[in-house]
């Protein structure tokens, strides 16, 4: 059975991806998940200046899932491409470069220098942080995003890869942020042909806060935070399915699924849904060891649904039976 993924001209060996800011700055996710089981990583998202992030309490568990007001805590670009950069050849997956900002020459600045790490396989725009002031303004805004986008495709020659909101579910929608991410402002196209994203992750964590009831006040530091788990699951399934359906699958471009992906049945539902691969983050910690162990039930349900190989069970979920009288 082969589980490689063909995204966006990066060859993975698997689809299971450790989504941004779980695994570490790069790879100290190594030491609990064997990386060269899975198929790739991406970094923490980095910014132009070191970012302390928010004090204290900014991670919290909760029924369904995890909260987390982090506020983008990171060493900064230069010293990420100082200290971190060269050990980016010695990981034994895929590496994704997340970049952050506050305005779009702000991500243009980090994009380019992360561009310049050798090995790096391509750029994820963090676009959509709910965890910073401002930090879902460009995942939700169209126009903003095009800009960003096309500027950033200006600016850096490896593939390009857009982390959207779920917050976009209502106006302008989900479908028109990710034509925008595509679409690039009509900037000239990019190694893969494309003026804008080459890809598109589907989503981030959702907005959302934790309120102590004996004490009266609220739990997190930053007030709201991102929920993320299996709680939010249903919803990035819903998202990815109508990218692929209405946007993604005409223009040939991948999605990867993010969202409460546990085991590899969460997994298998992004897939059918769309998904060419997916991300996993609040399951590392759960236990950093069930992303080695997804590929392995892909593998088995892939078999048993009589796939030659993974790509083929890509976006093949069949609407329902409609009963009629």
């Amino acid at each position: 059975m082969d589980l490689s993924v063909n995204l966006a001209g990066i060859t993975l060996r698997n689809p299971v991806i450790l989504a941004a800011g779980t695994a570490g700055t790069l790879d100290e996710a190594g030491d609990l998940v064997n990386l060269s089981r899975i198929g790739g990583v991406v970094t923490k998202s980095i910014t132009r200046e070191p970012r302390a992030g928010n004090p204290t309490w900014r991670i919290l568990p909760e029924r369904a899932g995890m909260l987390n007001a982090i506020g983008l805590a990171n060493m900064g670009i230069e010293a990420f491409v100082r200290d971190v950069g060269p050990r980016v050849r010695d990981v034994p997956c895929a590496v994704f470069g997340s970049v952050a900002g506050f305005a779009v020459s702000e991500y243009v600045e980090v994009a380019r220098a992360m561009a310049t790490v050798p090995g790096l396989a391509a750029i994820e725009l963090n676009v959509s942080c709910p965890n910073v002031h401002g930090g879902t303004e460009f995942g939700v805004d169209p126009g903003a995003l095009r800009e960003l986008v096309g500027a950033v495709r200006d600016a850096v020659p490896l593939p390009l890869v857009v982390k959207l909101s779920p917050i976009a579910v209502g106006l302008p929608g989900i479908v028109e942020v990710a034509c925008a991410a595509l679409d690039g402002a009509g900037r000239p196209a990019g190694p893969n042909g494309r003026p804008g994203a080459d890809a598109l992750t589907i989503s981030n964590t959702i907005p959302a806060m934790a309120i102590d009831v004996k004490q009266g006040r609220v739990r997190l530091s930053n007030r709201f935070g991102g929920l993320s788990g299996p709680a939010l699951h249903p919803i990035a399934l819903r998202l990815v399915h109508i990218v692929s359906r209405q946007v993604a699958r005409e223009r040939a471009v991948p999605i990867i699924g993010a969202g409460g992906v546990l085991g590899w049945r969460d997994a298998a539902a992004f897939i059918l849904a769309g998904a060419s691969a997916v991300q996993m983050g609040t399951a590392l910690f759960v236990n950093p060891k069930r992303a080695a162990r997804v590929p392995g039930g892909l593998r088995r349900w892939a078999i048993r649904r009589g796939a030659a190989k993974l790509e083929d069970l890509v976006g093949t979920v069949q609407d329902p039976e409609r009963i009629e009288g």
